[in-house]
């Protein structure tokens, strides 16, 4: 490989960086000589190198040595761009040994926070010594009040907006007449001798309400694949608990179920009642979540799962029918994270599909859509489609 000007040498420097300095590596100049680094790239390929060296595979360059590994942490952030520092954070759970020196509170406020870290912290979950927690949570609370800055508004914004729109009645009081949607509704009314339409269906909202007009179920698998679903549910979970107007509750499970909705006004206690790893049982968790269930036609289960049934599955396909045929929206996410394609059991997914719950993967940023979609009783799956998500009513 080799280049004739700047710019390409400046390109190699980079290939070089990424192959590292081996000679097999063949990076050369239009000479044929070695690229040769700058200062600061000299620090960059040692960081790489104790990481992804030929002595950072299995135990790490930095082998066990807390002060080393904290150096390292430090320089990568100097180094690197945010975006690349939390790749090689994650590379460093296994080859630096770093899961382990995360229970330490000096090695928490090392890193650079995180969903990724986040996920990491609560799979430690109960493991973590007390006299790391308060750090850890602190990390934890950086993480969620980002994600909460990035999508509260959103969230409210189209809950409020299709509990609203919902509750329009055809027969409002005058103050409440919505006048341009009865004057497009009754265009067809208009009379040219007079100039004027003749309004014979008016449209308007009813008066707001302090009253619950939706119940919303947020029923979360707690094994290990779906940590970053956990995070972001969390977050939503307490987002949706603090609409008056939605009576909001957050279930975990594995092959035990948690109530953790009298914690959500706060996602960090949230997570840190969560454990994460266990088998499954949703069908043992739908159970309990039709108990909650006092207004079928009112209430809106979201199920973020996997769908790896550890339990009865004929008996889950059988419990879930029965959610959905007493009137309730039910919905099956695959996932609920920015992540790739999810790995799921697609002939679960399949099977629930055809008893009327749609089963997809969506991301954050869609996720108050969905909520808004279910609110006003529009098809979700068809909803789904039209954003492009593979649902299983294509397969």
């Amino acid at each position: 490989m080799t280049e004739t000007n700047a710019e390409g040498r400046d390109r190699l420097s980079r290939w070089r960086l990424l192959l590292g300095g081996h000679e097999a590596d063949g990076v050369r100049t239009a000479d044929g000589q070695s690229v040769v680094l700058s200062a600061e790239d000299h620090l960059r390929d040692k960081a790489l190198e104790d990481l992804y060296g030929a002595a950072g595979k299995g135990a790490g360059g930095l082998g066990a040595s807390s002060p080393r590994v904290a150096r390292w942490l430090g320089d990568i952030r100097s180094y690197f761009p945010s975006s690349v520092v939390q790749v090689m954070q994650a590379d460093a759970m296994d080859r630096l040994g770093l899961r382990q020196l995360l229970l330490e509170p000096e090695m928490l406020r090392t890193v650079q926070p995180d969903i990724g870290l986040v996920s990491t912290l609560v799979g430690l979950g109960r493991v973590i010594p007390e006299h790391s927690r308060e750090t850890a949570r602190a990390v934890v609370r950086q993480v969620t009040d980002q994600l909460e800055d990035r999508l509260r508004a959103k969230t409210v914004q189209a809950v409020s907006g299709a509990l609203n729109r919902a509750a329009r009645t055809r027969r409002p009081r005058h103050q409440d007449i919505d006048w341009n949607r009865t004057i497009a509704a009754n265009l067809k009314h208009y009379q040219p001798e007079y100039r004027t339409i003749v309004p014979e269906r008016l449209v308007g909202y009813a008066r707001r309400s302090t009253q619950v007009q939706r119940e919303i179920i947020l029923c979360i698998d707690q094994s290990g694949s779906m940590a970053e679903s956990v995070v972001y549910s969390s977050v939503f979970g307490a987002v949706l608990s603090s609409l008056r107007s939605v009576r909001t509750r957050l279930v975990v499970f594995d092959t035990e179920v948690v109530d953790l909705s009298d914690e959500l006004e706060d996602p960090v206690d949230v997570l840190f009642g969560v454990q994460l790893g266990g088998g499954t049982d949703i069908n043992r968790a739908l159970a309990y979540c039709q108990d909650q269930i006092t207004q079928p036609t009112e209430t809106i289960l979201v199920l973020i799962s996997d769908l790896y049934e550890g339990g009865i599955a004929e008996e889950m396909l059988r419990r879930a029918a029965s959610i959905v045929g007493a009137g309730a929206t039910m919905i099956a996410l695959l996932a609920l994270s920015d992540s790739g394609h999810p790995t799921f059991d697609a002939n679960h997914a399949a099977a629930l599909a055809g008893i009327g719950v749609p089963a997809f993967a969506c991301t954050p940023d869609l996720f108050p859509e969905l909520m808004a979609a279910a609110i006003e009783r529009r098809d979700v799956g068809e909803w789904a489609a039209s954003r492009d998500f593979v649902t299983t009513h294509e397969t």
